[in-house]
């Protein structure tokens, strides 16, 4: 299967060094609070999960794949690096749950799927680093029967200081332009939410313990008009 060649940095991402030390270097200090905001992003959007048919695009090393597996979902994880599906087969076997999952390697612009084969089907962390988001997005809808969710990280916000740092880049976005890009897909918006003032590279170079407070200040300004506007992280929800 031809892989994708427009994804940023794709030898890097898919360096056996990079998937073993990935989630530790993302996740772990003030880390662990994106990971819990991500996870109930997920969970919110895709719920009811139980017996649900689902797909998630660029599944990385399975953190979403084996937690909705645990919550009797019937999940396909695909993704480019074959690094990084290791570690998701190897979380998949320590929670029991391997007859629940198939992790593939594959090309998120050619999904090997037919028409409507999940009835959900999503992406966190992968439209940051689309050249083609219009040609990825076609493709989710395409297999999906009902739902298709997905984050950006928007050009509006304070992400824009250091997105030229960063290993692979970052395609950041205009809400207008997510809304164009669903609506051209043949998706209907039903929903978005809008987080996190400060980026995620300010809360992985803090502590734990200094990140909850901070976060608890950033959530409060977030919620208001003008917090919601600068936000660095959208999720958004679209049906068929």
């Amino acid at each position: 299967m031809q892989l994708c060649d427009s994804v940023k940095g794709r030898k890097w991402y898919q360096a056996t060094d990079v998937a073993e030390e990935y989630e530790d270097k993302r996740f772990s200090r003030g880390g662990r609070l994106i990971d819990r905001r991500e996870r109930r992003a997920v969970l919110d959007a895709l719920a009811p999960i139980e017996d649900r048919e689902v797909l998630e695009i660029a599944c990385g090393t399975g953190r979403f794949t084996v937690m909705l597996a645990e919550r009797g979902a019937d999940i396909v994880g695909l993704d480019i690096s074959g690094a990084m599906l290791s570690q998701g087969r190897g979380k998949a076997r320590a929670a029991g749950v391997s007859d629940q999952v198939e992790f593939m390697r594959g090309d998120a612009g050619r999904l090997p799927f037919p028409d409507d084969s999940f009835d959900t089907v999503f992406a966190m962390r992968f439209f940051h680093l689309a050249d083609t988001p219009a040609a990825y997005l076609a493709e989710m809808r395409r297999v999906a029967r009902e739902t298709v969710f997905f984050d950006t990280f928007n050009s509006f916000s304070a992400r824009t200081a250091y997105n030229w740092a960063l290993p692979m880049g970052s395609r950041l976005y205009k809400r207008s332009e997510v809304e164009r890009l669903v609506a051209e897909s043949g998706l209907s918006l039903v929903g978005a939410d809008h987080d996190f003032l400060l980026p995620y590279g300010f809360y992985r170079q803090i502590p734990r313990r200094l990140a909850g407070g901070i976060r608890s200040l950033d959530t409060a300004i977030g919620g208001t008009g003008v917090g919601q506007r600068a936000a660095s992280v959208s999720f958004w929800r679209a049906e068929v």
